[in-house]
């Protein structure tokens, strides 16, 4: 058993798949019209990190309840937690693409750390190795 995807809501399709692709670094593994149960036409989006393992499954916001939760999903706290083994070349792309940091940069007992809010308002956390 594995945990395969997790949903992000998010505002607009392209803009998602920009920041995971260019910022992160994810790959995108799927982009297929897709409709909506009531048959309105979306997009099944799936990134992963180049690893592979867990993707996310970017879902454009449908509707107003939906809206109001994008870059809110968790209530403010910290919402993804991003481990990379470059911490310093990953900590470099967040700022050439002008990702909002949070903090500093900090050292904690489980490894390097930097708070980074994504372009939709959701809280990561990029963690060293």
């Amino acid at each position: 058993m594995h945990l395969d995807l997790v949903t992000i809501v998010v505002p607009d399709y392209d803009e998602a798949v920009v920041f995971f692709r260019d910022v992160l670094g994810f790959r995108v593994v799927e982009d297929t019209p897709a409709t909506t149960n009531d048959g309105r036409p979306k997009r099944w989006v799936v990134v992963r990190p180049p690893s592979g393992g867990t993707g996310f499954l970017l879902a454009r916001a449908d509707g107003a309840d939906q809206a109001a939760r994008v870059g809110d999903q968790t209530g403010g706290r910290v919402t993804f937690f991003l481990r990379v083994a470059d911490f310093d070349a990953a900590y470099e792309r967040l700022v050439s693409a002008g990702v909002e940091l949070v903090g500093p940069v900090r050292e904690e007992a489980y490894g390097t750390l930097q708070v980074f809010r994504d372009p939709f308002g959701n809280l990561w956390d990029l963690l060293s190795g």
